[in-house]
Order: structure tokens, then C-alpha cells, then sequence
């Protein structure tokens, strides 16, 4: 269970808040949501044995919580497509933070909170004897976890701009030069070329676009991928036609397959070849589904704001997790860190409206104050919880981005 997971790091965390030396905690950081200053806990010392195994400690449980079996390791080789980085960035814009179809159109994005990026393999063009075609590229998808439902898959193709073929076509007195379409068709392959035969494919997404402007194309492949995603020896990629719509591209196929990227050709610098190549792009869900609601959330703010807690009362105190500190910075792309905030203070009788108290907290706080070896006061917990988004390399070196819940601390109360 997340809470679980999640509950067992902010332990840690708090536990190494004690720690004068560790800078992976910054409990004197004011919290900004609250008029009152924090209360400087009381420091104690722990030696460096301790310190490493709750840094350990703290490793272990958070490669749990984000799904991970062990520690990735990128290769240099690794790049982050920038379709991904502009989806992170677009995501921190998103106060929900629940799910990604905020800046996702499209069928079954709107229950992921996975999002992958896959790059075609270049060196399986030819395998096994079969022959694929020079249109045709295949993407490994074997990483997606099979308890992850996949939801959506698009194929990302970048198309650019033709500007010889518009000027020759000018100067030949074209009367169509206006009008110079394209259709793409996205098939998926059945069983590859073989022997002198062709392939036989299935036509799954088609669009009509015109060649005079260089732009990102999204094609629905879906279909496809979920099958190789529960079949993977039926994996034999996808095949990529261009036809002419245009009369004055009939007789232009050497123009009309350099419209559309799939291939790094002499020309392509290395940075402009992985700007442009082919995109595979997977949505899913990992069934860890959000428990809580913006509106819910923003209520509660707003009666929080209003609350002025007393300086030793139970409430919020800053705690930044820098991922640097313990060395993942090498595969975590972003953020860098985060603040999750911890929950502390007293839960004194009788409980304040402003403590969040649930009716059992309130019992249990008034039998205590009665008969203190009876039972124990009230325990300063978190009450609500908010999601984070992680860019990061999983251990595959697939760059993944992904929502995890419960991370962020958003109110504290006695329970």
C-alpha cells in the first residue's frame, strides 16, 4: 500500500530530523501556511553509523514506494526526449496533480498516472531473417510492468518542412504548389517481409497533413502496444506509409519520404537526430489511484488558514528531501527535491477545533486526561496528503514520468 510506504519514509525523515549534521532534513525552515514560527525541536546528536543506515534505510524504502527493484543506473548514452520534459513542466503547472490527462488529449489518458517514452530500436531494422522494411520501426515495450494497465499509446512522428520541393515546384509553373498533402498511414506489422514476400500488416491510425510546415505528428497505436504488451514475441513493429494526395507529389517519392523522419540521415547532427526521431509514448495505471479531491483540498486549506495554532500544538513543520544527498541525481531528471513537510507537537486536553481531531481522538485525549496510564494522548499525525510528479530513468533506461501519491504533507491533525 503506498500509505504504508509512504508512512514508513516520513518515519525515517522525521527520525533523521534529530540529526544536527544531515542536510537531507531542514526542520527550521519556516512553513509558510502557517502564521505562527516554527518551534526549533530539540537537537540531538547521532553518530555517522546511524546517519548511514538511515540514509540506507531511507534509500531502500523510497525505491520501494517509487516501484523500483534497485537503484537505476543510466548510461551516458541516455537522453530525455524534450516531449517529456515539456510534460513535466506543463504537470508542476497542474494544482490538481491527481492525474495527467490535464495536458493529455485523448482516449485513456485520463485514469494514467504513468507516462513512458520509448526510442525505436535502430539496430533491429533486420533480425532473424526478417526483412523490415525501410518505413518500419519497432519499440521494446517488455519494462511496462504487467500489473500496470496500459490506457493509451501514441506514436510521435516528426514531419519537416519541404521548402526544396515548394521552390522547384514554383519554378516549374506548378498550378498546385496551394495545395500539397500528404497522407501517413501507421500500420501495424502482422508478420514481417520474408523470403521475397511482403509483409502483412493492419492499418491502425491514418492522418492527412500538408507538407508546406514541420510539425510533431500524434498517431493511436494503442491496439498495437497493448498486444505487445501481453504478447511480446508478436512484436514486429510498425510500419510507417507516406502517399501523395497532391497531384504535384506523384512523381516526388524521394521528397515525399524525407517528409517524415524515421531514419538519421548523413545530414543529421546527433542533437537534431534525437530531437526529431520517432516517439513511442505509453500512458498507464498502476492501480495506486488518488484518494482525495481538489476542491476537498482547497476547503481544507482555506479552514486551515484560518486556524492560528499555538506554538507547541500539533501542525505542519518544513522537511525539504534534497535527492542529491543521497546521490540520485545521476537518474532523477526532476525535481531535484521536494518539500514533504512532517507533522509534530502536542495534542493537548481538551482538543482545539483547529487540531483536525477525529470524536476516537477526542475520547482517547479525555480518558488520558483522566487516567494518563490508561491510555496514551493522541499521536500529531498527517491528515492529508498530496502527489508529487517524478521524471526520472527507471533501471530499463526508459525515461519514465509518473505520479506518486500521499508525498506532500498538506494539514496535520490529533488522531
Amino acid at each position: 500500500m503506498v500509505v504504508e510506504h509512504t508512512g514508513i519514509l516520513l518515519l525515517i525523515l522525521s527520525c533523521m530530523v534529530t540529526g544536527a549534521t544531515t542536510s537531507i532534513t531542514s526542520p527550521q525552515e519556516p512553513d509558510p501556511s502557517h502564521d505562527s514560527p516554527d518551534t526549533p525541536l530539540p537537537q540531538q546528536t547521532i553518530s555517522e553509523k546511524d546517519k548511514n543506515e538511515a540514509i540506507q534505510a531511507f534509500e531502500t524504502s523510497l525505491l520501494n514506494l517509487f516501484g523500483l527493484s534497485s537503484r537505476p543506473k543510466p548510461s551516458r548514452k541516455s537522453t530525455i526526449p524534450q516531449y517529456m520534459l515539456d510534460m513535466y513542466a506543463r504537470q508542476l503547472h497542474e494544482l490538481d496533480g491527481l492525474s495527467l490527462n490535464a495536458f493529455v488529449t485523448g482516449p485513456g489518458t485520463s485514469n494514467a498516472n504513468t507516462v513512458r517514452s520509448f526510442l525505436h530500436a535502430e539496430s533491429e531494422a533486420e533480425e532473424s531473417g526478417d526483412q523490415l522494411p525501410e518505413k518500419s520501426i519497432k519499440f521494446n515495450v517488455t519494462s511496462i510492468p504487467e500489473h500496470e494497465e496500459l490506457t493509451s499509446a501514441e506514436l510521435r512522428l516528426y514531419r519537416k518542412e519541404l521548402k526544396d520541393l515548394q521552390s522547384s515546384l514554383q519554378l516549374e509553373g506548378n498550378t498546385s504548389v496551394k495545395c500539397l498533402k500528404l497522407r501517413i498511414e501507421v500500420h501495424e506489422v502482422i508478420k514481417p517481409a520474408r523470403r521475397g514476400r511482403e509483409s502483412m500488416t493492419r492499418l491502425i491510425d491514418v492522418k492527412t497533413v500538408d507538407v508546406r510546415n514541420s510539425s510533431w505528428e500524434s498517431f493511436d497505436v494503442h491496439p498495437a502496444v497493448l498486444k505487445w504488451k501481453q504478447f511480446p514475441h508478436l512484436n514486429h513493429g510498425l510500419e510507417v506509409r507516406v502517399q501523395a494526395r497532391s497531384p504535384a507529389l506523384t512523381d516526388r517519392r524521394k521528397d515525399i519520404n524525407n517528409h517524415v523522419r524515421l531514419r538519421r540521415s548523413a545530414t543529421n547532427s546527433q542533437d537534431e537526430w534525437h530531437s526529431q526521431r520517432p516517439l513511442l509514448v505509453t500512458y498507464s495505471d498502476d492501480g495506486r489511484s488518488p484518494r482525495t479531491r481538489r476542491s476537498n483540498r482547497r476547503r481544507a486549506r482555506s479552514r486551515h488558514s484560518r486556524r492560528k495554532a499555538r506554538r507547541n500544538q500539533c501542525r505542519r513543520h518544513a522537511l525539504y528531501v534534497d535527492f542529491s544527498d543521497v546521490g540520485w541525481n545521476d537518474w532523477i531528471v526532476a525535481p531535484p527535491g521536494y518539500q514533504a513537510y512532517y507533522c509534530h507537537g502536542e495534542c493537548p486536553f481538551p482538543l482545539a477545533d483547529h487540531l483536525n481531531s477525529t470524536n476516537h481522538a477526542i475520547v482517547q485525549t479525555l480518558v488520558n486526561s483522566v487516567n494518563p496510564a490508561a491510555v496514551p494522548k493522541a499521536c500529531c499525525v498527517p491528515t492529508e496528503l498530496s502527489p508529487i510528479s517524478m521524471l526520472y530513468l527507471d533501471e530499463y533506461d526508459k525515461v519514465v514520468l509518473k505520479n506518486y501519491q500521499d508525498m506532500v504533507v498538506e494539514g496535520c491533525g490529533c488522531r
